[in-house]
């Protein structure tokens, strides 16, 4: 399909306005680029305002350690796609062309289905991590609040948070990670009895870490800390938590005092060596230290696990702890699935009709039009007002069909076709009577 010239988001509305989704997340890019074109929820309304300034009317940005990604409307998906690309890359300071090769451009039916899985958590590191949908919500209202969510936007949106509550609420597809997380939680108790007392290092951003870091502090914790390579990140986190900050270079001397890790990097390389959980125990005077491994891929070096003193559980661990098996998660996914698709098929099906409305709308307004100067041209004599409103409804239709006849054979077969089905004219004979006129 060919992008129609115009400003973003569609002079006229209807199927012309395309849904459409532009950016990078757990499976098309590095974290270290995510982390780059990271965008802290203060500095999404100037970004917003770049956006506009290059003609996009429709926008929101999400960022979360899974994802950086533009959802929007637009009528010329190439130049929506061209601006979200060029903002990014100067925010993350890389060229475009690096980052457009971990991109990806979604429109139309792909870009529906994608938001809507995206909001149930179909789409996520962790399937079914609680969180997303908040987050969501929180970026939709900042471009609501900016002015970038205009009737066709909202429409899709509420779309997407009525698909995600048919999720939570036909499935168990949330069960997973909810437990996973309490059964970090139990774990860290069994361990150390009341987690008032403990000091807790999240390093990272993940939504697995996250999590239990909140469940830990829904029973009382006081002492956490986040870290990250980014200090924006930590800092971000860290305000959201009300947590303390500290800065990625300190990592040892931090994990020296901390009872309990919760690593949430996934950056394809360990964070956590046996020599420096090694070194944290010996300064800890051989306390014990509970890890949870909840990157993907994993943060904490294997041989971790055999110093005496560090209890590591992973998030096989921790499944295993919360679930009788996989299967029975991954069924849920499954029906989850089949909801995402059933829903971004009506919403697509229910959005084209609305976009005949216009047209019709017109349409019976010009045979209004056309039916109220025939009685008047025919003074009262209804046989003769009838012929004349036929006359000059087939009048203009007739002459364009005669032009697309003689001058597109193939758009002529697609239009005739067309009229067969609206009209029912399949098993209709000409039928000529004597005053008739030949259209």
């Amino acid at each position: 399909m060919t992008d129609a010239p115009g400003s973003e988001g569609g002079i006229k509305g209807g199927l012309a306005a395309r849904p459409i989704v532009v950016g990078a997340n757990h499976r098309s890019s590095s974290m270290a680029m995510r982390d780059r074109i990271f965008v802290e929820e203060a500095r999404i309304p100037a970004l917003l305002a770049k956006l506009g300034d290059k003609g996009v009317r429709q926008a929101i940005l999400l960022a979360t350690c899974d994802r950086v990604e533009a959802i929007g409307i637009t009528d010329n998906a190439a130049a929506f796609a061209a601006a979200v690309l060029e903002i990014l890359a100067a925010e993350g300071e890389c060229p475009v062309e690096e980052l457009q090769a971990q991109t990806y451009t979604l429109t139309d039916a792909q870009a529906v289905e994608h938001l809507f899985a995206v909001t149930a958590s179909l789409d996520s590191l962790m399937v079914g991590e609680p969180q997303i949908v908040g987050q969501v919500k929180a970026a939709h209202r900042i471009a609501r609040e900016t002015g970038f969510v205009k009737a066709e936007l909202e429409t899709c949106m509420q779309a997407a948070y009525s698909a995600a509550k048919r999720v939570r609420t036909e499935t168990r597809i949330g069960e997973g990670p909810v437990s996973m997380a309490a059964s970090a939680v139990q774990i860290a108790r069994d361990l150390f009895g009341d987690l008032k007392r403990c000091r807790v290092l999240l390093l990272g951003t993940g939504d697995m870490g996250e999590l239990i870091a909140r469940d830990m502090q829904a029973i009382g914790l006081d002492s956490l800390t986040v870290v990250h390579p980014r200090p924006g990140r930590a800092g971000y986190l860290a305000r959201e938590l009300g947590a303390h900050e500290a800065s990625f270079e300190t990592l040892q001397t931090v994990l020296n005092e901390t009872d309990i890790v919760l690593t949430a990097l996934g950056s394809r390389h360990f964070q956590l060596e046996k020599q420096m959980v090694a070194a944290a125990i010996k300064a800890r005077r051989s306390r014990p230290i509970f890890i949870v491994d909840a990157g993907v891929p994993g943060d904490v070096d294997p041989a971790v696990e055999e110093l005496d003193d560090a209890f590591v559980y992973g998030l096989g661990d921790l499944e295993q702890v919360a679930l009788k098996g996989r299967a029975g998660r991954e069924q849920e996914a499954a029906l989850a699935r089949d909801i995402i698709a059933g829903e971004a098929a009506a919403f697509l099906h229910n959005r084209a009709e609305r976009a005949a409305v216009p047209a019709l709308t017109r349409l019976h307004a010009r045979f209004e039009l056309e039916r109220r100067q025939a009685v008047l041209d025919a003074g009262g004599d209804a046989e003769k007002a009838t012929r004349l409103l036929v006359g000059r409804l087939l009048h203009r239709p007739s002459e364009a069909m005669r032009r697309i006849a003689a001058g597109d054979e193939a758009a002529w077969a697609r239009l005739e076709f067309a009229l067969e089905k609206l009209f029912e004219l399949q098993d209709i004979e000409a039928v000529k009577t004597d005053g008739d006129q030949e259209p």
